[in-house]
C-alpha cells in the first residue's frame, strides 16, 4: 500500500465540489418543503379551519416555488463561497502541519 499526502488544494476546484454538494443536498430538502408549502396552502389552511387568506392570492404557491429554487441557488452560492475559504483554510495548515495522509492500494 502506497502512503500519499495531500499537501494542497485546488481553491476553484474545491469550491465547485462543495458548490455542486450543497445543490444536491439542498435540493433533496428544498423540493419536498416547497410542495408541502404549496399543498397545505391550496387545501390544508381552509381544511383545519385556518386562515385561507395565505392560499386565496395564490402567494403560497409562489413562496413555495420560490423555495423551491431559491433556496438551492442560496445554497450553492454559500458552498461555493465556504469551499473556497475551506480550500484557502486547509492550504494554509497543510503547510505549517503537512496534508492529511491517505493510504492508497493499486487494483487490476
Amino acid at each position: 500500500m502506497n502512503r500519499l499526502r495531500i499537501k494542497k488544494l485546488g481553491v476553484l476546484s474545491f469550491a465547485k465540489i462543495q458548490s455542486l454538494v450543497m445543490l444536491v443536498v439542498s435540493l433533496l430538502i428544498s423540493i419536498p418543503y416547497g410542495l408541502i408549502i404549496i399543498v397545505y396552502s391550496l387545501f390544508g389552511a381552509s381544511m383545519i379551519g385556518g386562515n385561507a387568506s395565505f392560499a386565496v392570492g395564490g402567494g403560497g404557491v409562489v413562496v413555495g416555488i420560490l423555495v423551491m429554487i431559491g433556496l438551492p441557488i442560496f445554497y450553492a452560492i454559500i458552498g461555493f463561497i465556504f469551499g473556497a475559504i475551506s480550500a484557502l483554510v486547509y492550504n494554509l495548515f497543510s503547510g505549517l502541519v503537512g496534508g492529511v495522509e491517505i493510504e492508497v492500494e493499486n487494483v487490476y
